[in-house]
């Protein structure tokens, strides 16, 4: 018997989904900021905060408890600079064990540059930019999970967007985006930090496209090699 975190009814977001909701929390950061409210800041938190849990397929405590410390340099990804590795201090502890670590590599070079934006341009205006903390609170030295939790349902409210999708299903869309993308299962079961790969194939929803295409490429590569002609003997 394998530790299971899905349930059900919960799924991936599409990648038309998650690019509305991502563009809309970049909405929200320009129509507060349009205002002259000083609410801008903590909208551009957590629209970074969303986009690099998705990034890094990262769960919510995992993404809260992030320092600034907590990234590192790849020498097989120069072009991420700083944030090449992302080291996750404070993952999915078992029944009596402390916080379980892993190192999760960058794959994407926009994730690299939003937080190279965040840490050097918007976080040193935050209230508690001194700390260590990468997601401060205006009110606290780390964002809460409560006020996570409020935030991503009321944008996924604003959207219309299926109820059904919380926080936890970015990682399932990230785990679920890099099989489609052609990653090898292996890598993203440690990306995951998965133990098993029997969990990692819980978490992945790969769309009825996806599955056509595979289908099809299969298809087609057995066609091909049944057309072949039979090589002579030599």
């Amino acid at each position: 018997m394998q530790e299971c975190e899905a349930e059900a009814p919960k799924r991936a977001f599409t990648r038309d989904e998650l690019q509305t909701f991502f563009d809309h929390a970049d909405d929200q950061v320009e129509r507060v900021r349009g205002r002259g409210r000083k609410g801008w800041l903590p909208a551009f938190r957590d629209a970074m905060l969303f986009k690099t849990a998705y990034a890094f397929g990262l769960r919510r405590n995992e993404t809260r408890m992030l320092d600034t410390a907590d990234f590192g340099r790849n020498p097989e990804g120069a072009e991420f600079g700083e944030f090449g590795i992302c080291y996750v201090r404070h993952g999915k502890a078992k029944k009596g064990s402390p916080p379980k670590r892993r190192s999760v590599l960058t794959v994407w070079e926009w994730s690299a540059e939003i937080l190279d934006q965040w840490t050097s341009e918007v976080r040193p205006a935050m209230r508690h930019a001194d700390g260590p903390a990468l997601w401060p609170s205006e009110r606290g030295r780390r964002v809460g999970l409560q006020r996570l939790d409020s935030r991503f349902a009321a944008y996924c409210d604003d959207l219309g967007l299926d109820p059904v999708l919380d926080f936890h299903l970015l990682r399932r869309s990230y785990v679920t985006h890099l099989i489609e993308d052609g990653m090898d299962p292996l890598f993203v079961q440690q990306q995951a930090g998965h133990d098993h790969a029997s969990t990692t194939s819980i978490y992945t929803c790969v769309s009825s496209d996806f599955r056509t295409r595979t289908l099809r490429r299969a298809l087609d590569a057995t066609i091909e090699a049944a057309l072949k002609p039979p090589r002579r003997a030599q």
